[in-house]
């Protein structure tokens, strides 16, 4: 645990970033209604507590050292998350509650926001903090209360509700096929296969499903979300794999097509987890009815 003592204060910390911006004590002085020599010496006990040189004077203009431009990043980081936790909890009545909800970032766009129309008028008094997360680790440690995840339906201190299961369709943009129907799905590893970061062995296992086997399973661009793999397929980088309740409007717009009609059933389905300990906390329990009448 930090020593209390050892922790500089938080006018010593707006002190040195107005002072770093400016490059002038009287100036920062001004911004913080403060007098000179006060901005001068929170400045000085602060380079004195952490035993590096910040601020320098250059022909009477103020100068950051280089440990003085490290530590000003970092500072700023410090300030705008203040600030921001403040602006946060002023939001706020005295009898909202918060309600936080992680899920990965493709799922929370595409599946999860459209099914959270109406939860404001019917919990004006639950505020809703959603977070894109890919693993609902922070729900163990008490930083979510909910977390939507794709895998297997246990994990550890959790309850894990089954929300649905998942097909991957290969899709591509329209102008990428022949005019002439492929006649055989091996004819994909002639095109550019892109690959999701999380589902490496997808396109092998796709094939293998069929009785197939291709060296290029492997092979293509990798991205980091599903969502970079929707984009990518629709410019036309080539042929993506993706769940199929992902791509669902642009199938239907006609922006990306199904490259060859075989659809790949996942042995892992999506949740929806909680903490043991909150199962019976009010908020918990309505947003978990919320979502299972909306599926």
């Amino acid at each position: 645990m930090l020593n209390k003592r050892n922790l500089p204060s938080l006018t010593a910390l707006q002190c040195f970033e107005a002072a770093a911006r400016h490059l002038s004590f009287t100036r920062a002085a001004e911004e913080l209604s403060l007098t000179q020599s006060a901005v001068s010496k929170q400045v000085a006990q602060l380079e004195e507590q952490i035993q590096h040189l910040l601020l320098r004077r250059v022909r009477r203009r103020l100068q950051l050292t280089p440990a003085g431009s490290l530590y000003l990043d970092e500072v700023r980081k410090i300030l705008t998350q203040i600030e921001m936790s403040t602006h946060y909890l002023r939001s706020y009545g005295g009898e909202t509650e918060v309600l936080r909800v992680c899920a990965p970032p493709t799922f929370a766009a595409r599946w999860l926001i459209p099914r959270l129309k109406g939860w404001r008028l019917e919990y004006p008094q639950i505020h809703l903090d959603l977070r894109q997360e890919r693993e609902p680790d922070d729900l163990i440690q008490g930083r979510s209360d909910l977390a939507f995840y794709f895998g297997q339906g246990a994990r550890p201190g959790a309850e894990c509700v089954r929300l649905f299961d998942e097909e991957m369709l290969p899709v591509c943009a329209p102008r990428l096929l022949p005019e002439q129907p492929l006649e055989d799905p091996t004819q994909l590893a002639d095109f550019v296969l892109l690959q999701n970061t999380g589902r490496p062995e997808a396109w092998h296992d796709w094939f293998l499903g069929q009785g197939l086997h291709t060296e290029h399973s492997y092979h293509g661009p990798r991205f980091d979300s599903f969502y970079m793999c929707i984009r990518a397929a629709q410019v036309g980088c080539g042929v993506a794999l993706l769940p199929r309740f992902l791509v669902e409007e642009e199938l239907a717009e006609g922006k990306l097509v199904v490259a060859w009609d075989h659809a790949m059933s996942s042995h892992n389905a999506y949740y929806l987890a909680y903490a043991e300990q909150v199962a019976e906390v009010p908020k918990v329990r309505d947003f978990v009815r919320w979502m299972l009448a909306r599926l």
